[in-house]
């Protein structure tokens, strides 16, 4: 057991609003690539890598460039 009675949060914690703008925006790009399907026919390609790109983008994002993959042991 830890000698610590506390429990210490991460110091660079999102505010609320932080968390909420973030997570609009990641969810518009998942549900934009949601919506490039709709214009999918077998004679056009493309809103299929629109959809692979959005995609891609609404979870990479938010797990390495906002995420905090690499502070296991940091508190």
């Amino acid at each position: 057991m830890s000698s610590k009675s506390e429990t210490q949060t991460p110091q660079n914690e999102n505010s609320l609003v932080t968390s909420i703008v973030l997570f609009a925006v990641m969810m518009a790009l998942f549900l934009g690539s949601i919506y490039s399907l709709s214009f999918l026919t077998l004679e056009n390609p493309w809103p299929m890598a629109v959809c692979l790109g959005l995609f891609a983008l609404a979870f990479w994002i938010p797990q390495t460039i906002l995420g905090r993959s690499d502070s296991a042991g940091e508190y």
